[in-house]
C-alpha cells in the first residue's frame, strides 16, 4: 500500500484533477500534474505542476522519477505516454483500458466481443464502409468521432443519407462510427472502483439529463425501479471485470422505451455525473480514485441524501459575474467552482449538488437556483 506522505502523479489538469487533488492532500499526499496549460485548475492546487507536453520525455521522466504511482484525470492523454511511464511507475487505471476508451470503434468492439448489449452501430473508415453502414442502419442514426468526442463534439445526428455523408466530409473523413439513434426512456450512468484485489464498489445509480450533447443534470437516487437499478450495476461491474480494471470507472447506460439497457461509453476516470458523491455520499468518486491508485481498501459508500447535481456552463456569464448569493442563501445547496479563468459557451465551469428529501424536490431546487444565478444581459 501506498501511504500518506507519498507522492502521487495526475496527467491532465482539468476539474476533475482538480478535485481528485483536492482530496488527496486533504488525505495527506503530495500531488504532482502533468498539464502543458500554465492556468490547469489542478496545477494551481498541486504541490507541483509540470507545464510541458503529455509526450515530453524529459517531463514523463520527471512524473516517474517523483511519484510513487500515476492516474490520469481524462481518456485522451496519449496512449503512448501512459505505456512510456507504465515502465518504470505504477500506472492506474491500466494502459489498455484508457486505449480502449480513447476510440469509439474499439469500444464498441469491445462491448461487442464481450457480450455487451449496444445501440447497433457500424465503423467508417472511409466512404465505401459509409456506404455499407447506411445499408445497414437506416436514419435516424448518429454519426460520431472515433477519437476525441465528448460533451457533444464530434457528432451529427443523420435524418438522411445525404445528412452522412456531409458530417463525414465535415468531419475531414476521419475514422467515424454509425450508430443507430434509439428512442429512450432516460439515460444512467454508474460509478464505479475496482481495486487491485478485485473487489468492487458501486455507487448508486444517477439519472441523468443532457442539453446539446452536454451533461445538464444528475439526479439520485434514479427515479427508475430497484430491478433496473440493480441491472444497472451489475451490468457495469461485468464491464470493470472484462477488462480487469482498477481504479474509477464511469459507465453510461441508454434505458429503451422497452426499459432495456444498453451500453453507451465508458470512461476511465471519475465522472461528470459522479460529482453528487462529493456532498451526498460517505465517501466520493475521488476518494475511490485515491485508494484504488494507492492500493488501499475501497471505501463503502452510503447515500446521505437523495441530491441533484448541475453544471455551471460559461453561458451563465454572459450578463457578467453570475449571483453567488442565490446559491450561497439557499439550504441544502453546494456550490463548487473550478477555477477556470475563461468563461465561454459551453465549457464547465463549475457544478452545485442540491440536496432535499426526495430526488425530484433536489432537481427542482437545482434548476431553479442555478436560473437564479444568471444576470439578465445589459
Amino acid at each position: 500500500m501506498i501511504l500518506p506522505g507519498a507522492t502521487v502523479g495526475v496527467l491532465g489538469g482539468g476539474q476533475l484533477g482538480r478535485m481528485f487533488t483536492l482530496q488527496a492532500r486533504t488525505m495527506g499526499y503530495r500531488v504532482v500534474v502533468l498539464d502543458p496549460d500554465p492556468q490547469s485548475p489542478a496545477g494551481a492546487v498541486a504541490d507541483r505542476q509540470l507545464r510541458a507536453p503529455y509526450e515530453d520525455e524529459a517531463a514523463l521522466a520527471e512524473m516517474s522519477r517523483s511519484c510513487d504511482a500515476i492516474t490520469t484525470e481524462f481518456e485522451n492523454v496519449p496512449a503512448e505516454a501512459l505505456e512510456r511511464l507504465s515502465r518504470s511507475a505504477i500506472i492506474r487505471p491500466p494502459v489498455t483500458a484508457v486505449a480502449t476508451a480513447q476510440d469509439r470503434i474499439a469500444e464498441k468492439t469491445f462491448f461487442r466481443q464481450h457480450g455487451f448489449p449496444t445501440p447497433e452501430f457500424h465503423p467508417v473508415r472511409n466512404r465505401k464502409e459509409l456506404d455499407q453502414a447506411l445499408a445497414a442502419i437506416s436514419p435516424p442514426a448518429l454519426l460520431k468521432t472515433s477519437r476525441l468526442g465528448y460533451d457533444g463534439k464530434g457528432q451529427a445526428l443523420v435524418n438522411a443519407e445525404a445528412d452522412a455523408v456531409s458530417a463525414f466530409e465535415k468531419f475531414k473523413g476521419v475514422p467515424c462510427v454509425l450508430e443507430r439513434r434509439v428512442e429512450l426512456k432516460s439515460e444512467l450512468s454508474v460509478i464505479l472502483a475496482r481495486g487491485e484485489d478485485g473487489e468492487i464498489v458501486t455507487f448508486p445509480p444517477a439519472e441523468n439529463r443532457h442539453q446539446q450533447g452536454i451533461l445538464e443534470t444528475s439526479v439520485v437516487p434514479a427515479r427508475v425501479s430497484d430491478a433496473l437499478t440493480r441491472d444497472a450495476r451489475e451490468l457495469a461491474t461485468a464491464v470493470a471485470e472484462a477488462m480487469a480494471y482498477i481504479g474509477v470507472l464511469g459507465v453510461e447506460l441508454f434505458v429503451t422505451a422497452g426499459e432495456q439497457l444498453l451500453v453507451n461509453e465508458m470512461a476511465p476516470r471519475p465522472h461528470n455525473s459522479g460529482h453528487y458523491t462529493i456532498d451526498a455520499c460517505s465517501t466520493d468518486q475521488f476518494e475511490q480514485q485515491l485508494r484504488a491508485l494507492c492500493g488501499l481498501p475501497l471505501a463503502q459508500p452510503w447515500l446521505l441524501s437523495p441530491v441533484a447535481m448541475i453544471n455551471l456552463l460559461g453561458d451563465l456569464w454572459q450578463g457578467g459575474e453570475p449571483r453567488w448569493e442565490e446559491a450561497l442563501r439557499r439550504p441544502g445547496v453546494r456550490l463548487h467552482l473550478y477555477g477556470k479563468a475563461e468563461p465561454r459557451p459551453g465549457r464547465k465551469m463549475g457544478h452545485l449538488n442540491c440536496l432535499a428529501p426526495d430526488p425530484s424536490r433536489a432537481l427542482a431546487l437545482a434548476l431553479e437556483t442555478r436560473d437564479a444565478l444568471a444576470k439578465p444581459p445589459t
